[in-house]
């Protein structure tokens, strides 16, 4: 299969300036020389799929046949490969695989095997996202059966975690850099060196931290990104670094 066999889909829309900033780093994280180097991607962004948090914690309307619908318009454009950049969205993958037919890379997977690979270069690994990726634990399961501690926010830092994903949502990701930073702050405070940023709002967010911070964020996206880019063209990426 040749570079322009391939056609990345994204399930998008979760929130929409997410789905930018993914499709950004895609292009971003690609290495080319001109533009028919690029990879061909088709966006799917439907901001009017309901709530997933509402929905993973109890009782909001589902969101499932909205997200269905969708990938299974990326199927039916032609998507040989797709993804999801909404960290809460992932707890409905397992059935989008089953029900769409589409291959989707696994954000959260990615995310566990870099953790892996750095594996005794940090304590507990501290997990920021909303409360539905929290409840479900989607990270939590699996970074235990790769025996990696994990420290959660208490609830005064969810708090701040869920006001920065708001402010980006509303399109004030400066106002969400503070929230952020007042979390990340807490989290080195109970010894988590490295923190996941497991919202894709809150990479928007981090733009806005203070410049003196004494953890490293983890950005699933630059990683699920990265994925994308070995799977379409691992001539191209084979033994090279990726970009930082």
């Amino acid at each position: 299969m040749n570079t322009h066999d391939h056609l990345v889909g994204i399930l998008g829309g979760m929130g929409p300036a997410a789905t930018a900033e993914f499709y950004a780093k895609l292009i971003g994280r690609t290495p080319v020389t001109r533009d028919q180097d690029h990879l061909r991607v088709a966006i799917w962004a439907d901001p009017t799929v309901p709530d997933r948090v509402g929905a993973v914690t109890g009782g909001s309307t589902d969101p499932y046949p909205a997200m269905l619908a969708g990938a299974k318009r990326l199927r039916d454009v032609g998507a040989t490969l797709a993804v999801l950049p909404c960290h809460t969205a992932h707890a409905f993958l397992p059935a989008l695989v089953k029900d769409s037919g589409l291959r989707f890379l696994d954000m959260v997977d990615e995310t566990v095997a870099e953790l892996e690979r750095r594996a005794g270069t940090f304590g507990s690994v501290g997990l920021l996202g909303t409360r539905g990726t929290i409840a479900s634990g989607l990270y939590q399961k699996r970074l235990q059966a790769a025996r990696l501690g994990v420290a959660l926010p208490g609830e005064s830092t969810q708090v701040q975690v869920d006001l920065a994903i708001k402010k980006v949502k509303q399109g004030n990701p400066q106002a969400a850099g503070v929230h952020l930073d007042n979390a990340v702050r807490t989290m080195t405070g109970i010894d988590a060196p490295l923190i996941v940023l497991a919202c894709t709002e809150l990479p928007l967010a981090a733009r806005h931290l203070s410049t003196v911070r004494s953890a490293a964020l983890l950005d699933p996206t630059d990683l699920l990104a990265d994925a994308v880019v070995r799977q379409c063209l691992p001539s191209r990426t084979e033994g090279k670094d990726v970009p930082e």
